[in-house]
């Protein structure tokens, strides 16, 4: 898209264009494309974290999943106020204060892990994800704004792989470091003071582990606040009361807001499973702590997906791929549930490859030509996003209630199918 012309004959070094949908800042979206590692790093850190503490604290399914609906619930009630606070302080400000709130959240994993309390360990992970839900506000609309409308598809999917990349080499660090220590003895059998300093020695790692990750995350801060003033020119549209929710009205935003909620809810619940699905005597057989590392290859798939996939978007529509790969997800679910040993491990690992494009290409069409209306958008997607606390809570219950974690795999593959239609609805631009 062309810029106007007042924005072109502008001192400004980093103008806008005079609709709010283009904004030009050389080598920012490298810095953007550091926040993707980050947050999708974390968050595939739940994968690690929920059979370590269903061992841990003797939990069945549903109650296991609460680790991810107390993640993603701050999608519900962080996304529109974070959308908000990053249009009152703008993008770069606003990816601070996400970082920064990231890092408390990792820190309380020390005393969660010191009183060995359930309860505290959701909190923690409900603080830390309000960070991520604030860096995604600002990521998301950035990454689409740092240049042309028309290759907004396939750049979001290329900052998607960055995404994808965190939540390859998250778990495989994560597997190693918080499942290797699990000991020889179940905490089932034990009681008392001796569970009580079981659990606590054994998520001595898990704080080590997110320690880590708070360093880590403090230096991005730094990073981010010395080029706070780089993004010069920003523009927001001024909103009062939800903003962003009268979006929703427009059937193409309201469509793709529904396959946000879908599409997450459907990835984290497989994602959330999938080392004991892996550890069944009917797939691999193997203890959570053998087959633990092999998460990072359904994580790992998407990143694959997401680079190639940015290549495609640019030649064929958008809607039509989303389509495709919905249906790829579906295929690969059935065969899993329908074979045994490395058939059934690695069909349901492939269906990372086909999640590769989705998130991205959902959010660039449902909010294609929202202009300055852009972080509006992004908050609302993010509200979405608390699909990842629904639809696992859901399948953690049905695979208490079948006793099966195949039939429960009936869940994700309605998602996926309510998103193959939504990618033909919106296989022309808006």
């Amino acid at each position: 898209m062309a810029l106007a012309p007042d924005a072109a004959s502008s001192t400004d070094p980093n103008p806008v264009e005079a609709d709010g949908s283009h904004i030009d800042a050389p080598g920012l979206q490298y810095f953007v494309f550091g926040l993707f590692f980050i947050f999708g790093g974390i968050t595939s850190l739940n994968d690690v974290l929920i059979p370590k503490l269903k061992e841990l604290f003797t939990l069945n399914y549903t109650q296991a999943m609460l680790v991810q609906f107390c993640f993603f619930a701050a999608y519900l009630i962080i996304g529109i106020p974070g959308a908000k606070l990053v249009k009152r302080i703008g993008y770069m400000r606003g990816a601070v204060a996400g970082l920064l709130t990231m890092m408390v959240g990792c820190l309380l994993f020390i005393p969660a892990s010191q009183n060995a309390t359930y309860g505290i360990f959701l909190f923690a992970l409900f603080v830390l994800a309000s960070g991520v839900v604030i860096v995604q506000v600002v990521a998301n609309p950035l990454i689409s704004l740092l240049g042309s409308q028309k290759t907004a598809h396939s750049r979001l999917t290329f900052a998607q792989a960055f995404n994808s990349l965190g939540t390859t080499v998250f778990p495989i660090v994560g597997a190693a470091v918080i499942l290797g220590s699990l000991a020889t003895v179940s905490a089932d059998q034990l009681s008392g003071a001796q569970l009580q300093a079981y659990r606590q020695a054994e998520s001595e790692a898990i704080w080590q582990g997110y320690l880590g990750v708070a360093m880590l995350i403090a230096l991005v801060a730094l990073a981010v606040w010395l080029f706070r003033d780089r993004l010069q020119g920003e523009k927001h549209e001024a909103s009062s009361g939800l903003a962003g929710v009268d979006l929703l009205k427009r059937s193409r935003f309201g469509y793709g807001a529904l396959c946000i909620f879908l599409y997450v809810g459907a990835e984290v619940s497989i994602g959330s499973i999938i080392i004991n699905y892996l550890a069944q005597e009917r797939v691999l057989g193997q203890p959570e702590s053998v087959v633990g590392w092999m998460i990072g290859l359904y994580w790992g798939g998407a990143m694959v997906g997401r680079f190639i996939g940015s290549a495609f978007l640019r030649m064929f529509s958008p809607g039509k791929i989303l389509a495709f790969n919905s249906a790829g997800a579906i295929l690969l679910i059935v065969v899993s549930t329908m074979t045994s040993g490395e058939t059934a491990a690695y069909s349901l690992l492939a269906v990372g490859l086909m999640n590769s494009i989705m998130f991205p290409t959902i959010f660039s069409l449902a909010c294609e030509k929202l202009g300055p209306r852009a972080a509006d958008g992004s908050g609302i997607i993010n509200v979405a996003i608390f699909g990842g606390a629904v639809v696992p809570l859901f399948f953690g219950m049905l695979a208490d209630v079948s006793g099966s974690l195949a039939v429960a795999m009936i869940l994700p593959i309605a998602c996926y199918a309510i998103i193959a239609g939504f990618g033909i609805f919106a296989r022309r631009p808006a």
